[in-house]
């Protein structure tokens, strides 16, 4: 037990600097802010844009540590990664969807609630993962929008490439080692997500 209060205890104090050290949306972008003038940099843009978010790091994660949990459980990283570029899609063709940053924060904070709780059920993450998809995929196409084509396939491409990347590798790295990982280190990491969440949801660029 307090080998588990201090893994918890070093957990949440990671968390927390973790928070303390995220930008602001607005600074999620591997180019500066600048948009992709040719293939090297959208591919570049699309591979570090989910990395440099926190927010959508945390989303990407939770959804590998929750496909871990069911034997087709790879379908849930998939569909959030291929609804994020319908939503990216979406923001290049100037459509607008409601309070994006605000839906992206609860988002997080639901599915680190789903880790902490343990009582998702495949269906219902398989539903709710392309929905999140589509507003994280939205808030991605802010670095891109009037990028011509060759710069925008290839931070699509990117941007797919990193997500699966992190969510599948995730998922089999929890799977391998389910045996040997008690069911409180998967909560402590469904918390951490919920603080990521929590942090997101009041700040000021999704209240103001």
């Amino acid at each position: 037990m307090k080998s588990l209060n201090r893994h918890g205890a070093a957990l949440g104090a990671l968390t927390l600097g973790s928070m303390l050290l995220a930008a602001p949306a607005s600074a999620h972008h591997a180019m500066g802010g600048a948009t992709p003038s040719n293939g090297w940099e959208g591919l570049l843009s699309g591979l570090a844009h989910p990395v440099i978010g926190l927010d959508h790091l945390a989303f990407v994660v939770a959804a590998g540590l929750i496909a871990a949990r069911h034997r087709r459980g790879a379908i849930i990283p998939i569909a959030f990664v291929a609804a994020s570029l319908v939503g990216t899609g979406v923001h290049v063709l100037e459509w607008n969807l409601p309070a994006p940053e605000l839906l992206i924060s609860l988002s997080v904070l639901l599915f680190g609630a789903l880790l902490v709780a343990r009582r998702e059920s495949l269906p219902i993450s398989v539903g709710l993962s392309p929905l999140a998809g589509i507003f994280h995929g939205y808030a991605y196409g802010e670095t891109i929008v009037a990028a011509e084509a060759t710069p925008l396939a290839a931070y699509l491409l990117g941007l797919a490439l990193v997500q699966l990347a992190i969510g599948l590798s995730t998922q089999s790295v929890f799977r391998m080692t389910a045996r040997r990982t008690p069911v409180m280190t998967l909560r402590w990491a469904g918390v951490a997500i919920c603080c990521v969440g929590i942090a997101h949801l009041s700040a000021p660029w999704v209240v103001g």
